[in-house]
């Protein structure tokens, strides 16, 4: 199993169409038969979870029942090999700059939409090399006040974190079903920041005391490849 997340940035003047796309993709990524689980977001502006969207900038993951080959994705093709020619004529169409990463999942817990996506997982495993993080939840109603209080803080702490690459905050619903995808040079410099820093270890406490969430999963993923680039540039250029 491989997992693919592609950020697809739309020109200013087809902001329309980006979000045209987020109802129209539907139906090719549920009748393609390579694809098991699939969701379209939005993404936030500041690269973790994020109530200020960025109209311009949207989102795919998939898991994929067949592996890509990696040695035959190519840039000027990628979208339509893993997504299906509909979603590929429509990225070139509006002229959309995408970065995709290919990513094999390790370890993890939790659910996403009571399912487990990405099959079973370990919870840990005796890897340390660069390393993906999903971080999604959905958010009771009740709770997204306290939430939205506490996470703005933490996601300025991460962004100057030791072995901190890069992140990027997506979402399928605004405000309530929210991820944070993050990449890091390797585990011991995720969990340096996960569970060392003060803001952080708060949050986390307080998410479980209160209950802010009704579902939520936690997910690592080796990277094993990035074709693309997002504002000009490849994030992970030269780290992989």
């Amino acid at each position: 199993m491989q997992v693919t997340l592609t950020i697809i940035r739309y020109p200013p003047r087809y902001t329309y169409f980006a979000l045209l796309a987020m109802a129209l993709h539907r139906l090719p990524l549920w009748l393609n038969k390579n694809i098991s689980f699939y969701k379209l977001m939005g993404c936030g502006r500041n690269g973790t979870f994020d109530k200020n969207p960025d109209w311009q900038q949207w989102g795919i993951l998939a898991v994929h029942n067949t592996d890509p080959d990696l040695n035959s994705l190519h840039p000027s093709s990628i979208i339509t090999i893993l997504y299906g020619e509909f979603i590929g004529k429509w990225m070139r169409l509006f002229n959309c700059e995408t970065w995709t990463i290919i990513l094999s999942p390790i370890e993890g817990h939790g659910s996403w939409d009571q399912q487990q996506p990405f099959g079973p997982l370990a919870k840990q495993t005796s890897y340390n090399g660069p390393v993906a993080i999903l971080t999604r939840a959905t958010i009771r109603l009740s709770k997204l006040t306290a939430f939205w209080k506490n996470v703005q803080g933490v996601a300025v702490q991460m962004a100057g974190a030791p072995g901190f690459i890069t992140s990027i905050g997506i979402g399928e619903m605004p405000f309530i079903k929210q991820a944070t995808f993050s990449v890091w040079q390797d585990k011991e410099s995720m969990k340096q920041f996960a569970y060392q820093l003060k803001e952080h270890t708060v949050v986390i406490q307080k998410t479980r005391k209160e209950n802010w969430y009704s579902e939520d999963m936690f997910v690592r993923f080796i990277p094993l490849k990035t074709i693309g680039t997002i504002n000009g540039t490849d994030p992970l250029a030269g780290k992989l």
